[in-house]
């Protein structure tokens, strides 16, 4: 008997207690408890030095005078957060800053720091879209791969995808329309499209009056959204230039031009990759009128052929580029299914163009984090 009442007192003892009263101090910092090799710690130390390259450019955007507004640096490693962990919400984001230790030492909070209210939150981000805050974001974090030897410049391919706009069917409305009978359900009316005819010509969504219906090919549906383009380097995949333009049919190849004439206006010669919907004359032409040979897929049918011919696919050097062009549909697959692309949550060119570039950048960062980690 002895030796049993023995027995359970060790094993009671060896058994840790279920205290649950809260310790009133803690010495331990969120620097020590975040680990050596955690694979955000890469991309503080980049996105650090890209904001104290912008400190100058944030304090143009402040008054000298009036009372401090969230930090513009903690405002972007928040946003940077949310588009890394895809947290679909600023009051989700700021729940999570509010208990996650990780978030509060990226943002910068210790552990006492008050959490910001989200409608303040969304406010402060106003104001680093004023100052066009997203591309200069971009283009530092653009000359930081540079100064890895991370880019070429000399051979590039682009593309477009359409994102989703926050803006239902039902929004896209006649322009002129006369008195509507009262709706069966006014928060979610009945609508019956068949037999009409609508048009961006003819329709506007009351939504978002700057997303056009769109698709993207045949025997798809159509979409109310916008369309983002990218020119990426063919080396190692980076993003080296955005653009967010309406959804029309010319838009893709007239973003092209654009990117391709401001990217790659100091070397002749470079190289251009794209998929067959780039395969036209007036295209092509003003490609090489720019000193820039079109790589471009053929887009060869019953009905009609490819402006491209042996003079151009004959070489390696085409073959390589059209193996290289898929990897800016890897990007564009990263930017809907993890940074909150595929349908967006703002409205208007200008903020969702500002999301889109500020979301390459941010993939970009986290390209860059593991070409560093490869072995050789």
């Amino acid at each position: 008997m002895r030796v049993a009442t023995s027995t359970l007192k060790e094993g009671h003892a060896m058994r840790g207690d279920d205290r649950q009263q809260a310790a009133m101090f803690s010495y331990i910092s969120p620097e020590a408890r975040v680990p050596a090799d955690h694979p955000l710690r890469p991309i503080r130390v980049m996105v650090d030095q890209v904001l104290a390259e912008l400190s100058p450019r944030f304090a143009a955007l402040y008054a000298r005078t009036g009372r401090p507004s969230i930090a513009p640096e903690k405002l972007l490693r928040a946003l940077l957060l949310q588009v890394l962990y895809t947290v679909r919400s600023e009051r989700l984001l700021m729940e999570q800053l509010d208990y996650n230790l990780l978030f509060r030492w990226f943002v910068g909070l210790t552990l006492d720091d008050a959490i910001w209210d989200p409608t303040v939150f969304t406010k402060n981000r106003e104001r680093l879209l004023a100052g066009d805050i997203a591309q200069a974001f971009f283009g530092r974090v653009l000359a930081q791969a540079r100064q890895r030897q991370l880019l070429s410049d000399e051979h590039f391919t682009v593309d477009g995808t359409l994102i989703e706009a926050w803006a239902g069917q039902k929004s896209f409305q006649p322009k002129t329309r006369g008195p509507a009978p009262p709706p069966d359900d006014p928060g979610n009316p009945t609508v019956d499209f068949r037999g009409q005819r609508r048009s961006n010509e003819t329709h506007v969504s009351t939504t978002d009056p700057e997303a056009r219906l769109y698709k993207k090919g045949r025997r798809q549906e159509a979409k109310l959204g916008y369309l983002g383009h990218v020119l990426m380097d063919n080396r190692h995949g980076l993003a080296v230039q955005t653009q967010l333009t309406p959804a029309t049919g010319r838009a893709e190849r007239e973003a092209a031009q654009a990117m391709a004439a401001e990217c790659l206006r100091l070397r002749r010669g470079a190289t251009l990759g794209a998929d067959k919907a780039y395969d036209l004359p007036e295209f092509v032409a003003a490609l090489r009128q720019q000193g820039i040979t079109p790589h471009l897929a053929q887009n060869i049918t019953a009905h009609r052929s490819s402006v491209l011919d042996g003079r151009t696919t004959r070489h390696p050097g085409y073959a390589v580029s059209q193996r290289k062009r898929k990897l800016i549909e890897e990007l564009f697959g990263w930017l809907k299914t993890v940074g909150l692309l595929r349908k967006t949550r703002h409205r208007g060119v200008r903020r969702v163009g500002w999301m889109f570039t500020f979301a390459t950048a941010v993939y970009n960062l986290v390209r860059m984090r593991t070409l560093a980690e490869a072995p050789g």
